[in-house]
């Protein structure tokens, strides 16, 4: 596969996601949308593990990395699409863009990873800048929108945390097999939330949600994943870093431009503080050892 395919194709993925998943639960709930999302990238994951002809790992380490990741889906996807109907797809987009600055924290505390230097501290704290100015514009537009926003940091807090623990455990299990294990201990979760929950028929859900669910069960779930850890193998840091820097901002194109979402003020000061807050976050450290490097060289 070509690199630069897989590389756009991440970011076509992941940029239309967010919109995906409102459109999803437009007339039949948050929950049957997820529950359909998730049985359909099960499935595809079972034929491609079929396929592959390498049966899914049960060594103590792949059961760890299956049930830190599968607690992860489950967790971060119910958070996400609950606050769904109450939040845009660029909001959705602009917090999930913060993932990189609640890992590294995460990492500081699990991996003893250094999480805490000059160019990181500047970042999280751009981010969080960020993030209170959209917090204070989803206060303004009522309470819904700030709960909606309080769940997706939850979502996010507990991705993160999951890929810090899915890194320490399952750095030796397959991609693939990480991915499906997750999803089927996953799924029987979704399935008994649901069933407890309620859902409605499947006559009353509109085609476009239907296409949603099983755009997000093939390309969401299982391909944008292939698609990303692919790049990982064959690209610099720096590079997939800056994925998560372009989506935000196609994603606030894509539901302003599809779903008529508004794009306030306050929404875009927030995404260019959270957007600054990455970039610090990636590359301020190098920029501070240049400075001193030239600084020391002068002296």
């Amino acid at each position: 596969m070509s690199v630069p395919a897989a590389y756009i194709g991440v970011i076509l993925i992941w940029s239309t996601t967010p919109l995906a998943i409102q459109w999803s639960s437009a007339g039949g709930g948050f929950m049957f949308a997820l529950v359909g999302r998730m049985v359909i990238g099960a499935l595809l994951c079972a034929v491609l593990v079929s396929l592959s002809r390498q049966p899914l790992s049960w060594t103590p380490a792949a059961r760890r990395t299956y049930l830190a990741a599968g607690l992860g889906i489950y967790g971060a996807m119910i958070s996400t699409y609950w606050s769904s109907q109450f939040v845009t797809s660029g909001v959705i987009a602009l917090m999930f863009g913060m993932t990189p600055l609640f890992t590294g924290v995460v990492a500081h505390f699990v991996l003893r990873e250094r999480a805490f230097t000059l160019g990181k501290i500047a970042g999280i704290i751009a981010g969080l800048g960020g993030l209170f100015g959209i917090f204070g514009a989803s206060a303004q537009v009522g309470a819904h929108a700030l709960q909606g926003m309080a769940a997706l940091l939850v979502a996010v807090f507990i991705q993160s945390s999951s890929m810090v623990i899915v890194k320490r455990f399952g750095s030796q299990v397959d991609a693939l097999h990480v991915t499906t294990g997750a999803l089927y201990l996953a799924v029987p979760m979704f399935a008994i939330t649901w069933g407890i929950v309620g859902g409605p028929h499947l006559s009353d859900i509109p085609p476009r949600a239907l296409w949603a669910i099983v755009y997000l069960g093939v390309f969401g779930s299982v391909v944008g994943f292939a698609l990303y850890f692919y790049t990982i193998r064959h690209l610099k840091t720096g590079t997939i870093a800056l994925i998560t820097l372009i989506t935000p901002v196609m994603a606030l194109l894509i539901g302003q431009l599809l779903n008529g979402e508004r794009v306030t003020t306050t929404l875009v000061g927030g995404a260019a503080l959270i957007l600054g807050g990455l970039v610090l976050h990636q590359w301020g450290d190098v920029w501070v050892q240049r400075v001193m490097g030239a600084r020391t060289s002068e002296g």
